[in-house]
């Protein structure tokens, strides 16, 4: 796409979706770390129905280190995977106290050192709890709509985002974020995408190809 037209997809994106912003509630940056674990394979709804119990039991960072296993299993137990989720969170809340003085660390590198954080979870934590938007988070959405419009061949996570950077200004970085993850909920849905009402259909090269 042109720059031009690269600024108007995103505008008209914004347009349809004004109140595109992260759904998982946190309110520290470690709370944003957990949130993010546990949404892994689960709705960013039924997280946030998990979180309150969790973050009412676990005050502190201390608290998620030293919390027995199996209760937090129970706890998590809604969300999914929560044997690997308890134990990484666990872990995770070990590091940041042994590495990082218990303060969450606010750059990519030291974030993916972290148990349960892939990159993907780096570039969410970074945009919601620092605002910063160093990438985009390539999660099932972004993948779909880039692929269905033609952003990026790639199927992988990590190439298919720097194709991404490579088009959209780093201006742009933090509404892509938000946008693509709303994109994908409400319209170009994965069974039935609703092509007839994209807002950005004209650059659409699976729309093209279907008309």
């Amino acid at each position: 796409m042109k720059k031009e037209d690269i600024i108007n997809f995103v505008e008209n994106l914004k347009k349809v979706y004004p109140d595109a912003t992260c759904s998982l509630d946190f309110e520290t940056p470690f709370q944003m770390v957990i949130a993010v674990m546990l949404s892994a394979q689960c709705t960013d709804e039924r997280v946030n129905k998990t979180t309150p119990t969790l973050f009412k039991r676990c005050k502190t960072i201390e608290d998620f280190a030293n919390i027995d296993i199996k209760e937090l299993e129970e706890i998590i137990h809604p969300c999914g995977f929560y044997k690997n989720k308890a134990k990484n969170i666990k872990l995770c809340a070990k590091q940041v106290l042994e590495n990082f003085n218990g303060q969450v660390p606010n750059n990519m590198d030291d974030l993916q050192t972290l148990a349960g954080i892939g990159r993907k979870s780096a570039n969410v934590i970074m945009l919601e709890a620092f605002g910063v938007a160093n990438g985009i988070a390539v999660d099932t959405h972004a993948k779909r709509i880039s692929n269905m419009i033609g952003l990026s061949k790639e199927t992988d996570p990590s190439k298919i985002e720097q194709d991404l950077i490579k088009i959209f200004p780093k201006e742009y970085l933090k509404d892509i974020n938000h946008l693509f993850v709303w994109h994908g909920r409400n319209t170009c849905v994965a069974r039935k995408p609703k092509c007839y009402i994209c807002p950005v259909n004209m650059y659409c090269k699976n729309y093209k190809n279907k008309n």
